[in-house]
């Protein structure tokens, strides 16, 4: 029998008007420098393309390893994401780094193939050496109101990864309401999720700051209850880091200290990285480079 986590309301007009706030925040600025290389190694660097090659992921390999080849005192980016037939490239290309591999999978971004050739993707970019997994929910069980469905299938996701970190994305923007947010960020996280993530970047909206809030909010009370930390990621239409340190501020106020660093939050949006050097450079030359002074290739 199903005893899984019951819906919650949302305050929505207290939680829009919380996230805006964020924005309205004033950082010092002796403390940007740090905060922007903090989230430079929170960034998951990800190629999600029908045209990618290896040519690309070796590019985006090297992309990771150094941001900035004028600037090689700065971090690391936290992992790169590729699908599934790239993963055993991107291990070879990143042994030893420090950069985790992460993987799409589970019929990514739609989720709708049988569960078993889910769990056999999964299990496969596992055994090609991907450190994390990113799988998508049943959004239309969970749509239809079967939340025993959508919680089966993550725990058999979450066996399936062995040792691998399981992200599972929601996918916010289809999940119509943030009541609707809150409660399938409880079904994943009681499920085994190590971290919850709002969206595949496929759809429209992706991530915006209320449902992040509402998400990190899950988690905090996850913590409260249990004392078990899980991770939040962010992904799709975060390009600017003006943005991202506006989802530090929301992330430190919600969560605290223990929670800024990559094993706990994550940035996906590539086209993040090269804004954040580009703000990281000019803080140091007073000169802001032009986009493509800053190409992923």
């Amino acid at each position: 029998m199903y005893k899984g986590p019951s819906s919650r309301a949302v305050d929505t007009i207290a939680v829009t008007a919380r996230a805006s706030s964020f924005s309205k925040r004033s950082i010092k600025r002796e403390s940007k420098d740090a905060l922007l290389r903090l989230a430079l190694s929170m960034t998951d660097l990800t190629t999600l393309e029908g045209k990618d090659s290896e040519g690309k992921v070796r590019a985006l390999c090297q992309k990771a390893l150094h941001p900035d080849s004028s600037q090689p005192d700065l971090p690391t980016v936290a992992a790169v994401c590729v699908y599934p037939r790239f993963v055993a490239l991107a291990a070879s290309i990143l042994k030893g780094t420090g950069i985790k591999v992460a993987s799409v999978a589970t019929s990514f971004p739609s989720g709708q193939s049988p569960l078993a050739l889910r769990l056999k993707e999964v299990e496969g970019v596992v055994a090609d050496g991907a450190d994390e997994v990113d799988m998508v929910i049943n959004r239309g069980a969970f749509l239809s109101g079967d939340y025993p469905t959508v919680s089966k299938e993550i725990k058999a996701v979450k066996m399936a990864c062995g040792h691998a970190h399981l992200k599972v994305i929601l996918e916010t923007g289809e999940l119509e309401t943030l009541d609707h947010v809150r409660l399938a960020s409880d079904i994943a996280i009681q499920a085994g999720g190590d971290f919850i993530k709002t969206s595949t970047g496929k759809v429209s909206p992706a991530a915006t700051m209320p449902v992040t809030l509402v998400m990190l909010q899950a988690i905090r009370d996850h913590y409260t209850s249990t004392g078990v930390r899980i991770g939040m990621k962010p992904a799709g239409g975060i390009s600017k880091a003006k943005l991202a340190l506006h989802y530090l501020m929301m992330l430190h106020e919600t969560l605290g200290e223990a929670w800024m660093t990559p094993d706990l939050f994550r940035f996906g949006a590539s086209s993040l990285v090269n804004d954040l050097v580009r703000q990281i450079r000019r803080r140091h030359s007073s000169v802001y480079t032009a986009d493509y002074d800053t190409t992923l290739g």
